[in-house]
């Protein structure tokens, strides 16, 4: 019962990366994004339970309804990390004998339940979520690589805000509870000085869609949104600016406070019993990952094309928020060095943030 009620309040503070929970799509369909709220709060005890125990046993569960050899089941979240995926979907599409099979999903909570169940073999989740998994799976996941940096701003309908001071006092529209937006901001705000309890009114909304409402219907409005929904917003509002670059925030604390860790959206894991039994398929994985990386930094119009495709967001919209949206790809002891470091500073401000502890070292894969 103590495993079932830990995993349950992890969950509860981490499963929402970045929309609310919604159906299972299909690459073409998804609806929502990677930074929204979880549902997970609100589910049965014995549904958590089941989730909890579901990759402690997936070995077996494979055993029993193998995947085809050579092929994996992956999941994206709707967001930069599907952005960053696109072109490589769409040449595995293209391919006689596909070697992935592709979904994209409305949030994190969908996909969680999936990959402890061994339905899926590689996901894209957030950052502390993966550790959240690590700890309550007894280390049945490992972090293949990082795919998002920081795609938090701060962003108002008027021009009040300079500098993080200049928030003490306002209220902030945001969404992405208990997961990196909340973490992000309540580090921004207290290491200058800011209590988020007292000092500002956070109303937290379950969608990014809300947020954006907000901005438009409140004098002076003030919210935290991830790209790209600031484009978005920006598109129907030509008022709207971003005030502050909450990457660039976090790395000047960082900075002051003699450290180097950036702020980290995403990450890209696999079920490690499944690393083990396909390593040449894993490894040919990253390094088509690596390229459509690569692709979206060097042919924006074809990338935002892509994007426009699979129903991400509109072609528009990719076409302007493609270049603020850190997609990266960071793989191997980098990976392990900046993820780490994130992973620390989210300890030192909640540690049930991460899980309770840091991960061992056999959670980065590192080839």
């Amino acid at each position: 019962m103590k495993r079932v009620l830990s995993f349950t309040l992890a969950l509860a503070l981490c499963l929402a990366l970045f929309g609310c929970s919604g159906q299972e799509s299909s690459s073409s369909s998804a609806v929502s994004s990677e930074t929204g709220t979880s549902s997970q709060e609100s589910q049965p005890e014995s549904q958590v339970s089941s989730q909890a125990s579901g990759l402690s046993s997936a070995s077996s569960a494979v055993s029993e309804e193998p995947a085809p050899l050579g092929t994996a089941v992956v999941a994206a979240l709707k967001g930069p990390t599907a952005m960053g995926m696109v072109k490589m979907m769409s040449d595995d599409a293209a391919l006689d004998s596909p070697k992935y099979d592709f979904s994209i999903y409305a949030s994190a909570d969908e996909i969680t339940p999936k990959l402890v169940q061994g339905e899926l073999d590689i996901a894209a989740v957030p950052a502390n979520l993966a550790s959240v998994l690590y700890n309550n799976t007894e280390g049945q996941v490992q972090v293949l690589a990082i795919n998002t940096l920081g795609v938090l701003y701060i962003v108002e309908n008027g021009d009040t805000v300079q500098s993080v001071e200049d928030l003490k006092g306002k209220t902030i529209f945001a969404s992405g509870k208990g997961s990196t937006p909340e973490y992000a901001l309540n580090y921004m705000l207290s290491q200058n000085g800011i209590d988020p309890e007292t000092d500002v009114t956070i109303e937290w909304k379950s969608e990014h869609s809300e947020c954006v409402a907000a901005l438009a219907s409140t004098e002076n409005a003030i919210a935290m949104l991830p790209q790209p929904f600031v484009t978005t917003a920006q598109t129907q509002n030509e008022n709207l600016r971003v005030a502050l670059d909450m990457t660039e925030e976090w790395e000047k604390l960082a900075s002051a406070n003699g450290g180097d860790a950036t702020l980290i959206t995403g990450v890209v894991v696999a079920r490690k019993d499944f690393v083990k039994e396909n390593p040449d398929l894993i490894n040919l994985f990253l390094a088509g990952y690596e390229q459509s990386v690569a692709y979206t930094e060097t042919d924006l119009e074809g990338a935002a094309a892509l994007v426009g495709q699979y129903d991400i967001v509109p072609e528009a919209v990719a076409l302007k928020a493609l270049p603020e949206c850190n997609i990266t790809f960071i793989a191997g002891e980098e990976m392990k060095t900046k993820l780490s470091a994130y992973l620390q500073t989210l300890q030192e401000q909640n540690p049930k943030s991460i899980g309770g502890e840091l991960p061992g070292d056999d959670f980065y894969y590192v080839g």
